[in-house]
C-alpha cells in the first residue's frame, strides 16, 4: 500500500526539520558539563515560585505545541525555528534553529525566562545567557509514552498552572494509551518491517536505527523498525538494505534540496531489490506531526498504523 500526496512549494523549514530529526538521538540524557547551574531538568515544588513567566521563549516544536494546548500562549513571545504548530506560533519572532541559537536573538525580545527542550545550544549560547542571568529550563526528551505526559508535567509545572496541567495530561494519556493499545492488538508474526528514510542524497540512504523518534513512532504505531544495528541516523550499504528486508518505507512529505520521489526512491538500487519496493509501499507523513512526540502523537500513531496496515 502506498500513500501519494502532490508535492506543495518548497517550505523553509524543511531543511531545518531534518537537521532535527539528525540531532534528536544525540540528546544527552545530562546537562553539558559546566552548565548546570544554567540549563537543568525543572523541578516543579523548586522552580514554580522562582521562574518568571511573563515574557516567556520557547524552543522546541514540542514545548511550544504545548504550551499553546494548555492555554498559556499568552505568555510566549519569541520562539525557535522548529516551532511551526500551530499556525499562530509562526506569527511570533524566530530566534533561530534549537541547537544554533541567537542569544543577542533571544535578549533582544527582553525574555523573563526560556523555556528550552533537552539538547538545546551551543554552550556558547548558553553561556551568553548565563552571563545575562537568563533563567534557562530544559524539557526532558525520550521518545515513548511516558516520555510524551513528563514534558506535559514539566512544562505546565513551570507554568504554575498546575489544574490545567492534569487536565491535558489526562486528556493526552488517554488518547495515547487508546492508540497504542489498538496498535498492539496486531500479532508479533504480522508486524511489517519499516525502513524509515530521511534522505537519499548521492544514492546513498540516510536511515534510522534505534533510539531516535522515528524508531520511537514505528514502535507504537505497531510495527518494527527495520534497522537495529545501530543508534541515531547513519548512511546504510546496500547489503544492510537488502538484508533489512522492509516492508515499508516510511518518509516525510517534503519538497525542496532534501526531497525524495517515490520514483526515484524506488529505483535506487538496494531499495529496488526489497519487499517495499517490490508492492510500492511507500508511506509519506508530514515530519512535524510524524516525529514531534508532543500531545498529538496518539494522532501521528493513528496515522501511520492506517497507513502501514490499511484501514
Amino acid at each position: 500500500m502506498t500513500i501519494f500526496r502532490n508535492f506543495k512549494r518548497i517550505r523553509p523549514w524543511e531543511v531545518t526539520l531534518t537537521l532535527v530529526v539528525m540531532a534528536l538521538p544525540l540528546v544527552p540524557a545530562s546537562p553539558i558539563a559546566g552548565f548546570s547551574s544554567l540549563v537543568r531538568h525543572a523541578h516543579a515544588t523548586e522552580t514554580t515560585k522562582k521562574l518568571d513567566t511573563t515574557r516567556l521563549v520557547s524552543i522546541g516544536g514540542d514545548v511550544t505545541e504545548i504550551i499553546y494546548a494548555l492555554g498559556e500562549e499568552k505568555r510566549l513571545i519569541a520562539r525557535d525555528s522548529t516551532s511551526l504548530y500551530p499556525k499562530e506560533a509562526t506569527t511570533l519572532p524566530d530566534v533561530g534553529y534549537m541547537r544554533a541559537l541567537s542569544p543577542e536573538g533571544i535578549l533582544a525580545v527582553n525574555p523573563t525566562a526560556i523555556i528550552a527542550v533537552e539538547g538545546s545550544g551551543p554552550p556558547e549560547a548558553l553561556a551568553v545567557l548565563r552571563n545575562a542571568s537568563l533563567p534557562f529550563e530544559t524539557v526532558p526528551q525520550t521518545y515513548d509514552r511516558d516520555g510524551i505526559l513528563k514534558k506535559i508535567d514539566v512544562v505546565g509545572s513551570l507554568l504554575g498552572v498546575p489544574e490545567k496541567t492534569k487536565a491535558l495530561e489526562d486528556k493526552v494519556a488517554a488518547d495515547l494509551d487508546a492508540a497504542i493499545a489498538d496498535s498492539a492488538k496486531r500479532p508479533e508474526a504480522e508486524r511489517k518491517r519499516v525502513l524509515f528514510v530521511l534522505s537519499n542524497q548521492n544514492g546513498k540512504i540516510l536511515a534510522s536505527g534505534t533510539d531516535t523518534a522515528a524508531d520511537g513512532i514505528i514502535k507504537l504505531a505497531g510495527a518494527v523498525n527495520a534497522i537495529t544495528g545501530f543508534t541515531g541516523y547513519k548512511s546504510l550499504t546496500d547489503e544492510a538494505i537488502i538484508d533489512a528486508k522492509p516492508d515499508v518505507i516510511l518518509i516525510m512529505d517534503r519538497e525542496g534540496p532534501l526531497s525524495m520521489t517515490n520514483d526515484d526512491l524506488l529505483k535506487q538500487p538496494a531499495i529496488s531489490l526489497t519487499p517495499a519496493a517490490s508492492h510500492k509501499a511507500i508511506v509519506r507523513m508530514d515530519g512535524l506531526h510524524l516525529l514531534g512526540f508532543g500531545p498529538r502523537t496518539a494522532s501521528a500513531v493513528r496515522e501511520l498504523n492506517a497507513a502501514v496496515y490499511g484501514g
